[in-house]
């Protein structure tokens, strides 16, 4: 009679944790969905809720032009190292163009100021994503994202709001972007935990390298928006991402299924229930389900100690410096930087930038699926690091001997500078976050994933702050910056990679002495 009730709750409880829309679905379908319907919509609605975290954080760099249309005769400099600039002309060519401006930053001092609200957006961002993966390993990841994504909306709403209201008080944006960024820090660890409640280890780095597509779709679909709605004013620019992602947010409330047991989801009844192709592997979800509700949170300390955190967090640090400098100011370097004797439009340049986030599509995926035919992620991210210094020098040097040079360099920088980053945030955040050394224990993902990421995030910050003050005495020294912090970021997983390399070798001697008959020793690693 207890094993009765206590099964009659455990539905109860499965139904009261079911998002409203699943139950309507359900409703309408007469039945409960399938394990893989809910992967299904899980991949979905995370794709589509973080993809529109990156549409509203890309939405600044779209608009620095117009915000800050004049710039130093050295930030117009467009041949690499020590070209001598256009001067007059091309500055009077550039207000032509761009316009004259929004106060504050129309200054002297634009760029710094621009640098400044960068910082203070990604720094909140990054200390809020520390606070974010302890809150979402003990939340309700559903309700947690949702409100991070209507505060979101609000946010980047109230900054377009500055247009309107005819608003030029510098304190005004500085506020309202930091706290955009605390709740922008919600996104990344909860997408990354749910996903990682539903989906198995096999093909991890294809799987998540595809899925991170969403980064770059996401800074695509923010520039296009962006850049079309500047004719209207650049307050609509941040008015329609903001009204899309609180529309995403109320989405993800009815429809994203947290993890199997907060559905009664059972993957083994489904699969008795539907063929199996021959030969068809079963794969573990990342998290064991059955132990969610015995698991103990995993400390902010502990959760460093796990062996490879600190090096791919630190990794990661430079990565997003790198990234992120590309993410925020690579529209104002191209409106800028005279293209085969031509300097193009804020339109025109933001629509040019996602070519870049193209590239990076395709340098996930990438990344993702060497790492998993090599089973070798450090070596694949430090790999990628170290090929995108020629990339990004390349892009400096020769970006302005014509646009089709521009964009050939652009896509093939985008590919190795966002190829680490995917793979970092996703497949390897995912492979420290259920670590052996946690002996199974489940609730360490969105901590580990937060502290990656988070650290990141700092790196993200410092790259575009630094790219302000920089740009404004030459671009030339801002890839320097970048090429510099690529190579110091290839270099912290030299360790890890050595070891993978130890282990690729002892695999291939164990694997000759098998084959010749020789007896293998056991060699204790």
């Amino acid at each position: 009679m207890g094993s009765v009730e206590e099964s009659m709750t455990k539905s109860e409880r499965n139904y009261d944790d079911k998002p409203y829309g699943i139950r309507f679905v359900e409703f309408i379908e007469r039945k409960s969905l399938s394990y893989k319907t809910h992967q299904f919509i899980v991949l979905i609605v995370t794709f589509l809720s973080y993809t529109c975290y990156h549409a509203t954080r890309k939405t600044t760099s779209i608009v620095k032009s117009v915000l800050d249309p004049e710039s130093s005769d050295t930030s117009l400099q467009s041949l690499p190292w020590e070209r001598t600039s256009t001067g007059l002309i091309a500055s009077k060519l550039s207000y032509w163009i761009l316009g004259s401006g929004w106060a504050p930053f129309n200054g002297s001092n634009g760029t710094v100021l621009l640098g400044d609200i960068d910082l203070a957006f990604l720094g909140m961002y990054a200390i809020g994503m520390y606070f974010s993966g302890q809150l979402g390993d003990r939340l309700n990841l559903r309700i947690f994202l949702t409100v991070g994504m209507v505060g979101t909306g609000i946010f980047t709403a109230l900054f377009g709001a500055g247009y309107w209201l005819n608003i030029h008080i510098f304190y005004y944006f500085l506020v309202v972007q930091m706290i955009a960024g605390l709740f922008q820090s919600t996104g990344w660890p909860s997408v990354v935990a749910v996903v990682g409640n539903w989906f198995g280890k096999s093909k991890r780095g294809l799987i998540m390298g595809i899925w991170n597509a969403h980064t770059s779709v996401g800074n695509i679909t923010g520039s296009l928006i962006a850049s079309a709605m500047l004719q209207y004013g650049w307050g609509w620019s941040f008015a329609v991402p903001a009204m899309i992602i609180a529309f995403i947010g109320m989405v993800v409330f009815l429809f994203l299924p947290v993890s199997p047991e907060s559905v009664g989801a059972d993957k083994q009844e489904d699969e008795l229930q539907s063929p199996k192709k021959a030969g068809e592997a079963v794969t573990e979800p990342l998290l064991n389900s059955k132990k969610v509700a015995h698991d103990r949170p995993v400390g902010f300390i502990e959760a460093w100690k796990i062996p490879g955190v600190a090096a791919f967090a630190l990794c990661l640090f430079f990565a997003k410096l790198v990234a992120y400098t590309f993410l925020y100011w690579l529209p104002f370097y191209i409106s800028h930087t005279e293209i085969d004797g031509k300097y193009y439009s804020s339109e025109t340049a933001g629509n040019l930038s996602t070519l870049f986030d193209v590239g990076g599509v395709v340098g996930g995926i990438l990344a993702g699926h060497i790492s998993d035919r090599l089973d070798a992620r450090a070596i694949t991210a430090a790999s990628f690091m170290y090929l995108a210094i020629p990339a990004l020098f390349l892009y400096r040097c020769y970006g302005y001997v014509s646009l089709t040079v521009n964009i050939m360099l652009m896509l093939i920088t985008g590919l190795f500078v966002n190829g680490p980053y995917a793979l970092i945030t996703t497949a390897v955040s995912a492979d420290l976050g259920t670590h052996g050394s946690l002996k199974g224990n489940s609730r360490a993902l969105a901590t580990v994933t937060a502290i990656i990421d988070g650290t990141g995030s700092v790196g993200a910050a410092i790259g575009p702050l630094l790219t302000g003050y920089i740009s404004a005495v030459s671009w030339s020294a801002v890839f320097t910056m970048l090429m510099v912090s690529a190579l110091i970021a290839g270099l912290l997983l030299t360790k890890l990679v050595m070891a993978e390399v130890a282990a690729k070798i002892e695999e291939a001697r164990l694997r000759r002495d098998t084959l010749s008959g020789s007896p293998v020793e056991s060699i204790e690693v």
